[in-house]
């Protein structure tokens, strides 16, 4: 069963393949990623707004160092300016005679045995420092500020112990904190600004991916109608047509799902999980190290489960197949297990396929409901270690507070994309077997050659030649075989003889739904595989015993589409016979018909056919066993019109009712494939030979009927 070549996961040779398709949105699928790229950035730069509001504006805290004091080899390595520019960072402070006051950030830059030393030795001060920042009446505020505030000015910067703060009114403290006031508004304008960019590039992301999977959609689609379209009747006979339409619909339907939810989204999960390690690093490399010892479990634990949930996927595929394929069967043979009363063994298989895909489909939900409560313990167990490790480093003045809760923010902020994994990596497995399997079907490629270009001399006479043609179905038999004959212009043939005897495989053959495989085939003198399909099609036209009508109109059913003048589809009807009935109904030739014409008789869709062959107006006419469906009274009604239908034209007329074939200018009477009797229906019966053994056959059910 094809829907058991299931399911692998990301595979390059079909996404190399699908992004062909995207080829002509690839401008569009740029931007996308840039906007994608934009608004993780903004998402990313969230928690570092947050720890520069908290550690510059709220706590705002410095320690004292007192520079005479200092090692060289120290200083050089405290003071060195970062590697990295610092985002949102303040201005440093002046320095305070020979103090100058540093963050907590800055002392993570020496080790924690150097930072005990400069402590124990009161190089850095262990008291925590307030500064104002530069302030344009610091010396008036300075002289309002109670003495044991133990407040210092420096070029416009109050500097105080962090204790004395408490020890400030109420008016005083908002004047001395003013500039954080501003900064913090400033931050928090900015982040809504960030907010603001990752909403609206969030969007222009989803929607130029969504746009580009709905156009790749289209692309597939038609290049699949367009491929079913031009293949011979072999392939289409040996794929389901309920096969075709879901690899159009569904199977396609699966790679708008990996373009639009898929690849976005997992570029944006990695550039996320990517940008928070960098970010983590950023803010604190020490701290960062501590956390990242946490992580090599989720992957460990990713790859466990990418197998587990393979495997519980292709189970459920393999059981989905199977209930769709019995349901299938069944539903369709229902006056069957009816009429032999198997409904109570039918069910008792269903109920033993549909178990089976019960547990498929439990075992699958078994992997994931274990998945996600595991990668929300690991989560909590990272945020347990940054608290942990992070509230020792704050004691230790080796990092800052809102460092620490910008890594609790950040390790949500990584391991949410991880829980996205489990449904991502399910529409991945769906999607690459569905582009496998429309990829399959494109590359069976059994095409009737359309390389014609000599057209046919106007007008067309319809003179058919078969010479030496040979064909079959398969390799292993032959329908036709040596088959020579000629019609003439406007002569009428009816070609008759027993079932399997290859009166069809002709109509096939001259219209080319198959290829012959020797011989050649004429019309006109012109060889038919020199000609366009659609030269030939229109000149040549058959009807068929199983006539397909569209859900469409009456009219529409007749004109195919095709630019066909109103009187023109009128004539056509009365020609036939048609028009009484087609008239009697409420709307007319703009009548709907049901799927397949099913609201109309057998003998109605019949006459559809003939009308729809007329108005078509084609030289060469093929009725393939047209009245066999037909009622004795129908087809008396469409007699007359048929002698007019034929007249001028080129008529073959493969017939099972022998009565109806009794006025053909010629009878040829096949037998394994060979031409073995030609004449008209007098000289035929009194040759006494197949023919007139068929016309006995008839005639005998006939009286016995």
């Amino acid at each position: 069963m094809e829907e058991e070549k299931i399911v692998k996961g990301y595979d390059p040779v079909i996404m190399r393949r699908l992004l062909g398709f995207v080829a002509p949105y690839k401008k569009l699928v740029t931007i996308a990623l840039l906007a994608m790229v934009l608004a993780t950035l903004a998402e990313l730069l969230g928690p570092v707004i947050l720890q520069r509001s908290i550690d510059q504006d709220i706590i705002n805290r410095y320690h004292r160092v007192s520079l005479s004091k200092m090692d060289d080899a120290l200083a050089e390595r405290l003071f060195a300016p970062p590697v990295l520019p610092q985002l949102f960072h303040k201005s440093d402070p002046p320095l305070f005679g020979d103090n100058r006051f540093i963050t907590s950030s800055m002392l993570e830059r020496l080790s924690a045995e150097e930072r005990k030393k400069l402590f124990d030795a009161n190089i850095v001060d262990t008291m925590e420092w307030y500064l104002s920042g530069k302030l344009n009446n610091a010396e008036e505020l300075l002289s309002t500020l109670p003495a044991e505030a133990e407040a210092m000015l420096q070029d416009g910067w109050i500097a105080m112990p962090a204790s004395s703060l408490k020890k400030l009114d109420k008016e005083s403290l908002g004047l001395l904190r003013a500039n954080d006031q501003k900064s913090l508004s400033h931050k928090t304008g900015v982040y809504l600004i960030f907010l603001i960019v990752m909403l609206l590039f969030s969007f222009l992301q989803v929607y130029l991916m969504a746009y580009t999977g709905q156009g790749v959609m289209r692309g597939l689609r038609e290049k699949l109608y367009h491929h079913v379209m031009s293949q011979n009747l072999g392939y289409l006979g040996n794929v389901p047509v309920g096969t075709l339409v879901t690899r159009v619909t569904n199977d396609v339907e699966t790679i708008n799902e990996l373009f639009t939810s898929v690849a976005t989204g997992l570029l944006r999960d990695f550039a996320t999980m990517g940008g928070v390690i960098f970010i983590l690093f950023y803010l604190d490399p020490h701290l960062a190290l501590i956390t990242s010892a946490s992580l090599p479990p989720v992957v460990i634990l990713a790859v466990i489960f990418r197998n587990r949930a393979r495997d519980a996927y292709r189970r459920v595929r393999i059981w989905t197949s199977k209930v769709n394929a019995f349901l299938s069967e069944h539903i369709s043979g229902m006056d069957v297990v009816q009429a032999f009363h198997r409904e109570k063994r039918s069910q008792e298989n269903f109920q033993k396929i549909n178990g089976q895909l019960l547990s498929a489909n439990l075992a699958e939900m078994y992997v994931f409901a274990t998945f996600r409560p595991l990668i929300s313990l690991l989560t909590s167990i990272s945020i347990g270690t940054v608290l942990y490790f992070g509230a020792s480093m704050v004691l230790n003045s080796a990092v800052s507070l809102g460092v620490m809760i910008a890594f609790v923010n950040l390790m949500q902020m990584f391991y949410r994309p991880v829980m996205d994994f489990t449904e991502n990596f399910t529409i991945l497995q769906s999607a690459m077997a569905g582009g496998e399997r429309i990829f399959n079907l494109l590359d069976r490629n059994e095409v009737i050659p359309d390389n014609g270009t000599t057209p046919i001399p106007a007008p067309v006479k319809g003179k058919i030649e078969f010479s030496h043609v040979n064909f079959g179905y398969t390799n292993d038999e032959q329908v036709i075989r040596d088959l020579s004959f000629t019609i003439e212009p406007g002569e009428t043939v009816a070609i008759v003889g027993y079932t399997g005897a290859g009166k069809t495989t002709i109509a096939n053959l001259l219209t080319r739904l198959w290829d012959i495989e020797g011989g050649t085939v004429l019309l006109d003198g012109i060889n038919i595989s020199r000609i366009s399909l659609s030269e030939l099609r229109s000149t040549v036209v058959p009807v068929q015993q199983d006539v397909f009508l569209f859900a469409a109109s009456i009219r529409e059913n007749i004109t195919l589409g095709r630019d066909i003048p109103e009187q023109r589809v009128k004539a056509a009807a009365e020609t036939v016979q048609s028009a009484p009935f087609i008239e009697s109904l409420p709307r007319g030739y703009d009548t709907v018909l049901s799927e397949r014409g099913a609201n109309l008789s057998t003998g109605q869709r019949q006459l559809l056919a003939f009308t729809r062959v007329v108005a078509q107006n084609p030289r060469v006419i093929i009725l393939d066993e047209a009245t066999g469906s037909i009622d004795t009274e129908t087809e008396k009604l469409i007699q007359k019109a048929m002698e007019r239908l034929t007249q001028g034209r080129t008529s073959i007329v493969i017939a099972h009712r022998l009565s109806t074939i009794q006025h053909a200018d010629r009878i040829m009477v096949l037998s394994g494939g060979r031409l073995v009797e030609m004449g008209n229906h007098a000289a035929l019966l009194a040759k006494n030979g197949v023919y007139a053994n068929l016309y006995r056959l008839q005639y005998k059910d006939a009286v016995q009927e």
